[in-house]
């Protein structure tokens, strides 16, 4: 009497009335004298019918709908699949039968006595039930100002109306928490996760919901504690959800870390914010949807502003409203026109056996290059992995495509066969190997991931090509180099250990009902029959795709990155087989260039970049003295692991780009110590001595000398060399002209005694110059010490050191 999908013939509408009248009245113990049926028509998408509704003192615990009639043109006709549709709160026929003050007293007793003795909030209960006849007036769906509706009820009770909500929103808020926690035990045990996309954004929204109540009260409560709690209670019905509690509580952890994280960046943001104005009810949803801000974080830093924030009662159904739900789409490849019109379905022979590579066929359409057959080994691109290649008696096809029941093969070239020969097609045999061995590697590291992550790993996409694969699972956070060595570590002993695939079609119910609905990792598959590929012991999936006979011929299975590419999904990527042993190929040699490079063996390598990488910023960063042991790499600390994952942890880039970044770090090592040479040298004593001595009586005034220098130093050290100088010459005014990125550089410096005459400026000096090169010239400085930057790129610095000296230099 729940729900019945009927022929005409099975139909029999007393004995589905009978069922639910039974269970109300023998099942539930309600006497028949308290029991009203209410007789009312129902109609929806073009269907319509009876509806019986089964009320006991006003309450209506559920109803009947018997969809019997479709509504045409011609008027009502008779359904040829006659539907029971029912409506039952389960949850409501419990308050009901125990007359409890309302539903969550029902079916939370437990939890509810352990959440009031943590708060200390007592329910009132002479109070709740006054309330609760009133209750209907606060329906969010049907008042538009939620303050008058409390107005309201509170004048019927004759109370206060803040002394009311008081006492009320306490009570509310721990029913919230009780409610939430047990959607979040229920759905994280399931596999969900919070997250900012699809379902899981509504875990995050109640999360922080139940969180948000805990703030705002300043209770001590932890929501894994009460999912906990959840679980005890309701141990008998569903032992499932205790079997998980630890990794539900490091979830949610990781969760609350996140909230808090975001409350520390809220601080910034909402300053900005309230400083502007006021803030609106879609500013607010704003807030909460893209930055994971609360309304009641931003109602307590609105005090600060003397603001007084408005949340509406609604807020976070208004924001689940809003968000949009993301979906995963699997796409197939179908962007092509055939008219395949009366066509029989391609039979696909690649289920059978993978390393089928070859049948006869019979062409059944050609189409410019493109060809339907009558069966085919080879594989179309579907559920993420690439199309089969080979050729169609000796002429290549590059693409195999799914167009609705049949694979179209496209050829490099318009076939010299024609529609109703019988030709041979062939499969390339190591393009089909490598998609197997991913394809069937994709299988077994889901599988490992979830004996290593925990139960809630599900596939979220994945994608399998010649060069690699790539898994995205749902995970809460990115995965430590800890994890996914074990991954790896795990996916090659289920290689190592041999396992017999087992690969078969079964009716979908049956496989739903053998297997669980775990069975669906890359979404729902189509179809009355579905293909089951069974790793024995290790992982079974509805999948379409080719796989090997057994685990052992997927070869080494190695996971070369992992990253986070959205809230909630990492993705893993990893090489099996042939792949694997190109890619080894591909890293020994990068190793070898390195040994050759750094002129070390191989295990010395980790700890010579290292040593490498600080010497080379000591030597950036000094400008005086260095150790003589900084200027040579000496290191011979023996590294043993997996020289690739550690240089790219420390060098921060993948493997590839390991040994351009390390010539980098070599050559600007290298520069460094020319650079420190140079430095040493001008702010030696003797080129003081020196620059004293190239000085020339200034053109025009006898009374000063000026130096002029072509010298590539940083300003500070330009700016000491003088200071030196100028201490034994005070009549010196120092110019320096630079090579920069941007520019040629002009710097000048007066000395003590030009500095007290008016009639000389380094400002000027340094601008006049810079103008007379370049008019979109800049710089900057005052009479002391100025810089001028001349852009224009056909200038060099010789040309500038001569005009110069010309100028300045006495005859």
């Amino acid at each position: 009497g729940v729900h019945a999908f009927l022929s005409p013939e099975e139909w029999n509408q007393g004995e589905l009335f009978k069922d639910m009248h039974d269970f109300i009245h023998e099942g539930v113990g309600l006497p028949k004298e308290e029991i009203t049926i209410h007789e009312d028509s129902w109609s929806g998408g073009g269907s319509f019918g009876c509806s019986l509704e089964f009320f006991s003192r006003g309450v209506e615990l559920f109803n009947q709908v018997y969809m019997m009639f479709e509504q045409t043109p011609e008027g009502p006709r008779e359904l040829k699949l006659k539907v029971l549709d029912m409506g039952l709160g389960q949850e409501r026929v419990a308050w009901f039968s125990q007359g409890t003050p309302n539903m969550y007293e029902a079916i939370f007793p437990s939890v509810l006595a352990k959440l009031r003795e943590k708060t200390n909030i007592r329910l009132d209960l002479d109070l709740y039930n006054r309330f609760s006849q009133f209750s209907a007036y606060l329906n969010i769906d049907e008042v538009e100002d939620m303050d008058k509706a409390w107005e309201k009820v509170a004048e019927e009770l004759k109370m206060d109306v803040s002394k009311l909500r008081e006492t009320i929103l306490p009570m509310t808020g721990l029913y919230s928490i009780a409610d939430h926690a047990r959607s979040l035990l229920f759905a994280i045990n399931d596999g969900k996760l919070p997250s900012n996309v699809g379902g899981g954004y509504n875990l995050r929204v109640i999360f922080r919901r139940a969180i948000s109540f805990i703030d705002k009260f300043k209770w001590n409560i932890s929501i894994a504690d009460v999912c906990k709690w959840h679980a005890e209670e309701l141990f008998e019905l569903f032992p499932e959800v205790s079997e998980h509690l630890d990794e539900i509580r490091e979830i949610l952890r990781v969760e609350k870390k996140k909230y808090k994280t975001t409350k520390k960046k809220a601080v910034k943001i909402l300053d900005r914010i309230l400083k502007k104005g006021e803030i609106s009810t879609e500013v607010l949803i704003e807030l909460y949807d893209s930055n994971g801000i609360s309304p009641d974080m931003v109602k307590e830093a609105a005090k600060n502003y003397g603001k007084m924030i408005k949340i509406p009662d609604d807020f976070y159904a208004l924001v689940v409203e809003k968000h949009e739900q993301t979906e995963q789409i699997s796409a197939t490849k179908n962007d092509i026109e055939l008219d395949l019109e009366g066509l029989p379905k391609t039979k696909s022979l690649y289920y059978d056996d993978y390393s089928l590579l070859s049948n006869k066929a019979k062409v059944l359409k050609i189409e410019d290059n493109m060809v339907v057959v009558d069966q085919s080994v080879a594989y179309p691109t579907s559920g993420g992995q690439l199309h089969d290649v080979g050729n169609i008696n000796g002429q290549k096809y590059n693409e195999v495509v799914k167009f609705g029941n049949q694979v179209v093969h496209i050829l490099e070239e318009k076939p010299s066969f024609k529609e109703g020969d019988n030709v041979t097609i062939e499969v390339d045999k190591d393009w089909r190997i490598q998609l197997s061995q991913h394809h069937t590697a994709t299988h077994i590291v889901n599988a490992a991931a979830r004996e290593v992550l925990g139960s809630h790993i599900n596939q979220a996409g994945a994608k399998k090509t010649l060069k690699n694969s790539h898994l995205d699972i749902t995970h809460y956070e990115q995965i430590s180099r800890e994890k996914l060595s074990a991954i790896e570590r795990r996916s090659n002993e289920i290689v190592d250990e041999a396992i017999n695939l087992n690969l078969n079609f079964f009716p979908r119910s049956k496989a739903e009902r053998e297997y669980g609905m775990a069975i669906y990792q890359g979404g729902a598959v189509p179809g009355k029959n579905v293909r089951i590929v069974e790793i024995p012991g290790v992982d079974v999936e509805a999948c379409g795709g080719t796989h090997l006979n057994n685990t052992s011929e997927t070869g080494y299975i190695h996971i070369t990155k992992s990253q986070k590419i959205k809230d909630g999904v990492v993705r893993l990527t990893f090489t099996a087989g042939e792949a694997t042993f190109k890619l080894k190929k591909k890293y020994q040699g990068i190793i070898s260039e390195l040994e050759l490079f750094l002129r070390v063996n191989s295990d010395l390598l980790i700890d010579r970049v290292k040593e490498l990488q600080y010497k080379r910023n000591k030597l950036i960063h000094k400008v005086n003295y260095v150790e003589n042991d900084d200027l040579e790499l000496n290191s011979d600390k023996i590294f043993k692991g997996d020289i690739l994952t550690e240089l790219s942890r420390i060098l921060h880039v993948n493997r590839e780009k390991i040994p351009s970044k390390i010539k980098r770090l070599y050559s600007e090592w290298e520069q460094s110590k020319k650079d420190l040479s140079l430095r040493q040298y001008y702010l030696g004593y003797n080129n003081v001595v020196k620059l004293n001595e190239k000085a020339r009586i200034f053109r025009g005034d006898n009374k000063y000398r000026i130096v002029i220098e072509d010298i590539d130093l940083p300003k500070k050290d330009l700016q000491k060399v003088s200071a030196k100088a100028f201490k034994s010459s005070e009549d010196l005014i120092a110019v320096y002209v630079s090579k920069r990125k941007k520019g040629i550089e002009v710097a000048a410096m007066l000395g003590p005694e030009p500095l007290k005459d008016s009639d000389f400026s380094a400002y000027k000096m340094v601008m006049d110059c810079v103008y007379d090169f370049d008019e979109n010239g800049r710089g900057g400085g005052n009479e002391s010490y100025s810089t001028g930057l001349i852009m224009d790129k056909s200038i060099n610095k010789f040309q500038v050191t001569n005009y110069l000296k010309k100028k300045y230099y006495e005859e």
